[in-house]
């Protein structure tokens, strides 16, 4: 028996508007486009990142706090050029998080709330 991750999948309230945030971001085409579901492909292979609609997504709270809502999962994404980085990422539509833990961190948060880490090796 083979078990093989497939894919990420990110709920919202606009699953098309979270898609495009994430080609912006991260250059992946979409292979999949229905009213309630987009699938986009890593162009090196491996796990794609799809988006559901979610009627009821309440945006996470980060970094968590007693009696809101907290994250489930967060994207962990390797880049070169942290600064370079996010910058992209604001200017795909991310915000910076208020707090960063880390110097080789950059925590951000996509326009659904999700939180994800811009890092250096």
């Amino acid at each position: 028996m083979e078990l093989k991750l497939g894919g990420i999948v990110l709920d919202s309230p606009d699953p098309h508007e979270l898609a495009s945030f994430y080609e912006r971001l991260l250059g992946w085409p979409r292979i999949q486009d229905e009213p309630d579901w987009v699938k986009l492909a890593s162009p090196e292979g491996g796990a794609g990142l799809s988006f559901q609609r979610e009627p009821l997504h309440v945006r996470p709270v980060w970094p968590a706090r007693e009696g809101e809502p907290r994250m489930m999962a967060h994207l962990d994404i390797r880049v070169d050029d942290l600064d370079a980085a996010a910058a992209h990422a604001v200017a795909a539509g991310a915000v910076l998080a208020e707090h960063q833990p880390q110097d080789d961190v950059r925590v951000c948060l996509d326009p659904a709330g999700h939180p994800f880490c811009l890092f250096t090796d």
